[in-house]
């Protein structure tokens, strides 16, 4: 695509003296507002990608290769001024929320904590996030904004977490396994509300998952991950229909989906 948002060239990431190879030379590029989901199974290579685009590997990590948002290199910035572009411009929601909110602080000042971070004039941060914890689909959102974590659901939770990935209003949403932790029919639920967000705020999304069957609720392309490398991508409906590699149908069978009819999708039967 033209005028891409991110583009990942080349990247290889490998951990420690012995170099163990977690990606090894994966290009993709994200463009505006467009939806892209990596596919694999755990230990596949997908979250030590995200985390470098974010620039949140772990001291030990070897990375190489070119990862450019909007044509300027991340691998080349500092904590500090990586710090500036997460959040504001890239926003990423994690698999588990327990360990990604803090347990000791209200909602909706750590809602209000992600905003103020790139905004410190912020004045009218309340309203802005009881209109975003709104918009993430929380009912009583004073109510949510007043709670601890402990005090919501898995669901509510997971929502939290989608709002303060949103609220400085980025280009690009990382999710990571959002959906792992919930049952199927919260699941469900959160899908819909984050397709619902991504529409309304015209954000480009980066969606991780084990499972084919959650990426093809929000993704237009579909993109799959074995063993640090990328073996095959494409259109999400033609991934579906006709996988090329053994690994993709493995994926497809075991996601057990259901074509509804050619060229649209999609269901994803209850486990």
């Amino acid at each position: 695509m033209s005028e891409e948002l991110l583009q990942v060239d080349g990247l290889r990431v490998d951990f420690g003296r012995r170099r163990r190879v977690a990606v090894d030379s994966i290009s993709f590029g994200v463009g505006p507002g467009e939806r892209l989901g990596l596919i694999g199974e755990s230990g596949s290579g997908k979250s030590v990608t995200a985390l470098a685009v974010m620039g949140l590997l772990p001291d030990n990590a070897h990375v190489s290769g070119s990862v450019a948002w909007r044509g300027q290199d991340l691998l080349g910035l500092s904590d500090k001024e990586m710090s500036r572009l997460r959040g504001a411009q890239i926003g990423m929601v994690f698999q588990e929320p327990m360990t990604a909110l803090d347990p000791t602080m209200k909602v909706g000042r750590q809602v209000a904590e992600s905003l103020r971070l790139h905004d410190s004039s912020a004045a009218s941060a309340r309203h802005a996030v009881l209109e975003m914890l709104g918009q993430v689909g929380l009912p009583e959102p004073r109510r949510v904004a007043d709670s601890y974590p402990h005090q919501l659901s898995g669901g509510q939770r997971q929502r939290a977490l989608m709002a303060m990935a949103l609220v400085n209003n980025p280009d690009l949403l990382i999710c990571d396994e959002p959906t792992t932790a919930l049952d199927v029919t919260v699941q469900a639920r959160v899908l819909a509300t984050l397709d619902e967000v991504l529409d309304a705020v015209g954000a480009a999304c980066l969606f991780i998952s084990h499972d084919l069957g959650v990426v093809s609720q929000v993704c237009d392309r579909i993109m799959v991950m074995r063993h640090g490398e990328l073996v095959e991508r494409g259109a999400t409906a033609e991934v579906l229909r006709a996988p090329r590699h053994p690994y993709t149908r493995r994926l497809l069978s075991a996601a057990r989906l259901d074509l509804v009819e050619p060229g649209r999708m999609i269901e994803l039967e209850d486990a």
